[in-house]
């Protein structure tokens, strides 16, 4: 994430995510941001952004598979929490608000596009979590198992791929992802808990007996 994000007249420099966090100001809630930003202190508000950019980004990628794709639905995801921050109750975390907001202008984007499955890029690291200790000069066999892994999610439903997926990132509560995906906390678990069953039953299948 290298690219330049613009709200109104501020600029928001994206930057990764270890250096997103150390740039944080500690001690300073996200409440409390909120409400200088809602003051017209656009610092603030830059914060916000620099504290979540990098899951915001993660989550739109889980839905978009396509790096540039996801750049762009988290820029106008944090434009659009800018021009509307007037009207955020508080209800949930600042955090769940832009998630959802990201969320929903990704699953547009990908509703749009016909047969936008087969034509995205393949599964990516940043998706795919999987055996630790995983480094790029892993053996074939943990290349295999990756690919593998990659494939036993494609096969997944829509439904229980998004929440895996989500999951896997290590990013999101499990009441965050619900609120992406406008389901119960027990269904995200039950998603999550099935995919995770199905693609370790389907590599099981292949020989990896300790999937």
């Amino acid at each position: 994430m290298g690219r330049l994000l613009v709200i109104d007249s501020v600029d928001f420099q994206s930057i990764p995510t270890s250096v997103a966090r150390e740039g944080s100001i500690c001690g300073v809630t996200d409440e409390e941001l909120v409400l200088l930003a809602r003051q017209g202190d656009t610092s603030a508000f830059d914060q916000l952004v620099i504290r979540h950019q990098a899951a915001v980004y993660r989550a739109a990628l889980a839905a978009l598979r396509v790096p540039e794709d996801a750049e762009d639905v988290a820029q106008e995801a944090f434009v659009s929490a800018w021009s509307t921050l007037g009207r955020f109750r508080g209800d949930a975390s600042f955090k769940t608000w832009v998630l959802t907001i990201a969320w929903n202008r990704a699953s547009n984007r990908r509703r749009m596009r016909m047969n936008w499955w087969r034509l995205t890029a393949p599964l990516t690291e940043t998706l795919l979590v999987v055996a630790s200790g995983d480094a790029p000069d892993e053996d074939v066999r943990s290349r295999e198992l990756r690919t593998h892994i990659g494939r036993a999610i494609e096969t997944l439903t829509p439904k229980l791929r998004d929440a895996f997926l989500l999951a896997q990132a290590g990013e999101y509560e499990y009441d965050e992802i619900g609120a992406m995906l406008r389901i119960p906390v027990g269904t995200v678990k039950w998603r999550v808990s099935e995919a995770r069953r199905k693609v370790r039953a389907r590599l099981a299948e292949l020989g990896y007996v300790d999937a």
